[in-house]
């Protein structure tokens, strides 16, 4: 399970990348803009943007979610029976045994004073170490050898919690075996109520409301005795590969309340306990298992639903972004595209937004791809990811006016784009634009990434024997994926923050053009995201 606060969100490095001048772009340049005094070279940059929502897998319960339902008066049950679909609870021995691997490794303990098979007695304030010998194991303290035990080696106490010295404290037994790498493995063996105080303040923060508390009790006592033995010599991982587990370092008054409240009980579907998975943030909506772990069938109680409170608690994960240099995104899918990467469609969603299977468009093939495998190549906190592109060139140049009677023949530069309108300049927040910030069961638009080349302006002129000049200034480029009549803004850096400088329509291929009326740092807002900063010299 995904703990909150695991993993930092984290970006990838943003560096800019410049384009080529258009062979047409320069001529026009060369031919025109030299007279009257060469203009100032094109800006450029590209971005490949990630938009996504939620950590974790998306299966099951949500624990920001379960948050904001127990926040807005909803009991555990409700917040379970959501989460969970067609369940009830049932109940189950609260001292069932479970067997936790805590460490592999050297292995050192206290507090311990019986070892099971062994009238040997233990001094509970004395350091031990365990070590393998052979097929067996050794027991040491102060340099001595206490005595060599065949594996495994069990310890207990007399009911106070047990010390694994470097790692925390522990109600139950320590378990010792050989470990098939080298080192030896603790295993705790412990009550299943016990090993859950030890989880729920681990998963949840324990300041949370006391519902939401009661059903993470009851989501990881279920899965503890549900998601199946992972090895042959224990039951679970303390981490997310199974859920996080601290023993006694964890919990707290507010936890162990829940524990107790809800003592043994567990999640059931048609009268036996099932596996209840749980994670961080669904942003809005979760996912039906078979759309997540492919070949898994589906789940009746697994299934995607709408998580209307999961941007409770100022949830940091409800909605994020990772931009990408174009090219870093281009090589991270190499091997899934022929010639030139054009973009990424998405093919195939879930019930939620996730990303099921997408298509890595290049300009001599495609190929696809995963959701699970765009996750791992970039990195991202989820599934649930919308993907766009933008690029954007700052060109000025210089259109040259007859200074002499002499008849001269030009013509005037055209763009392969709709022409703009220029909108009146307003302030705008220094603030990236956000994403949403309430919860809807209408996915958000999926989309992919393609790259167009950027709109040139080219023109053929004669010129005159004397001119003057002045300067025609434009924010052009293309958007992916493209919505056609969608407004591009263009917004000029200011003392005060970004101001609009104009706008346009993006054409049906994609492409765009804004006049502008002054040199300056600028960047393009489109979709609800900001591109990068170009500067007109």
């Amino acid at each position: 399970m995904n703990p909150l606060g695991f993993r930092r969100l984290v970006s990838p490095a943003l560096r800019a990348t410049v384009a080529a001048v258009s062979a047409c772009a320069v001529a026009f340049v060369a031919l025109v803009a030299a007279p009257a005094g060469a203009a100032a070279a094109p800006s450029s940059a590209s971005r490949f943007y990630i938009s996504g929502a939620g950590f974790g897998h998306g299966i099951g319960m949500s624990q920001y979610g379960a948050a904001g339902f127990a926040q807005h008066g909803f009991t555990y049950q409700q917040i379970l029976s959501h989460y969970y679909a067609a369940t009830t609870l049932g109940e189950v021995n609260p001292n069932h045994n479970v067997t936790v691997l805590l460490h592999e490794g050297a292995a050192s303990f206290r507090g311990a004073l019986h070892i099971k098979g062994s009238t040997i007695t233990l001094s509970p304030r004395t350091n031990y170490g365990v070590l393998p010998a052979g097929s067996n194991l050794k027991l040491i303290s102060h340099g001595r050898t206490v005595g060599t035990f065949a594996a495994p080696l069990t310890v207990t106490g007399n009911g106070t919690p047990l010390t694994l010295v470097g790692q925390g404290r522990y109600l139950g037994a320590f378990v010792f075996r050989p470990a098939t790498r080298g080192g030896v493995m603790t295993i705790n063996a412990v009550g299943l109520d016990n090993y859950v105080r030890g989880v729920v303040a681990a998963e949840m923060p324990a300041s949370w409301p006391a519902q939401a508390l009661d059903a993470q009790a009851v989501a990881a006592r279920t899965y503890a005795i549900t998601a199946g033995v992972v090895a042959a010599d224990f039951d679970v991982y303390d981490d997310t590969r199974s859920q996080m587990y601290e023993g006694v370092n964890a919990e707290t008054p507010a936890s162990n309340a829940a524990v107790a409240a809800t003592s043994g009980q567990v999640v059931e579907y048609d009268g036996a306990p099932v596996v209840t998975y749980f994670f961080a943030s669904s942003g809005g909506y979760t996912e039906s298992v078979q759309n997540v772990w492919y070949g898994i069938a589906p789940e009746a109680w697994l299934h995607g639903e709408p998580d209307p409170y999961d941007d409770s608690y100022n949830n940091p994960y409800y909605r994020w972004s990772d931009p990408y240099n174009v090219g870093t995104a281009a090589r991270k899918l190499r091997k899934y595209y022929v010639g030139t990467f054009e973009g990424l469609n998405v093919l195939q969603t879930g019930v939620s937004p996730r990303v099921v299977r997408a298509q890595v468009v290049g300009s001599s093939g495609s190929g696809t791809v995963t959701g699970a495998q765009l996750q791992s190549l970039f990195g991202t906190l989820s599934t649930y990811m919308s993907f766009s592109t933008l690029t954007e060139n700052a060109t000025q140049t210089s259109t040259p006016v007859e200074a002499s009677t002499a008849p001269v023949a030009t013509s005037t530069p055209t763009t392969t784009a709709t022409t703009p309108t220029t909108a009146t300049p307003t302030t705008v927040s220094t603030t990236p634009a956000p994403s949403p910030t309430t919860t809807t069961s209408t996915p958000p638009p999926t989309g992919g990434t393609g790259l167009a080349a950027a709109t040139a302006q080219t023109a053929n002129a004669t010129a005159p024997a004397s001119t003057t000049s002045s300067s025609d200034i434009s924010i052009n480029g293309t958007v992916y994926p493209v919505q056609q009549g969608a407004a591009v803004v263009a917004q000029l850096k200011a003392a005060g923050g970004w101001t609009n400088v104009g706008s346009a329509e993006v054409t049906s291929s994609g492409t765009y053009v804004i006049p502008v009326p002054s040199t300056g740092i600028y960047r393009v807002a489109y979709a609800g995201i900001n591109g990068p900063n170009i500067s007109v010299p």
